[in-house]
């Protein structure tokens, strides 16, 4: 084969059929009637009616979607610690306290739910105000 041998494989049309059954007669090829048939027709995207229903499906308000505080009230910790001892997640997770999501540790916060009466050291966890008041009280502290 030689290059004036060449031929196109989808040659030009050589004519456009007008009427019934032709490309640009009677409809256009827009089929029949109905909102796609219009002149500046637009469809909604599909994509848009998923993106206005996560709003709902997330919940109402749009709720967090971060992980929640784990709870440990002050109550069960002066069972399992003994004076001067340290307190973090690493600690509790040992004592059965707490347990890991997914590997990772979880953010503890300890609430001032029950007494305490012996000094602990509070760290890498939230305390509440209360907590630590009752914390200092006992001769505990928490450290940042």
């Amino acid at each position: 084969m030689q290059l004036h041998q060449l031929k196109r494989q989808h040659p030009n049309k050589k004519h456009v059929q007008v009427g019934r059954g032709g490309k640009r007669g009677k409809t256009s090829g827009r089929g029949t009637k109905g909102q796609n048939a219009r002149a500046g027709n637009k469809k909604w995207p599909e994509l848009r009616t998923i993106i206005k229903r996560l709003p709902k499906l997330r919940g109402y308000r749009f709720h967090s979607i971060k992980d929640k505080s784990v709870v440990v009230n002050l109550g069960s910790l002066g069972a399992q610690f003994k004076a001067n001892d340290a307190v973090n997640p690493v600690n509790l997770k040992e004592k059965g306290l707490i347990s890991y999501k997914n590997g990772t540790k979880p953010v503890v916060k300890i609430l001032a739910t029950g007494e305490i009466t012996i000094a602990l050291t509070f760290s890498g966890c939230k305390v509440s105000k209360a907590a630590e008041a009752k914390i200092t009280a006992a001769g505990g502290k928490v450290l940042a």
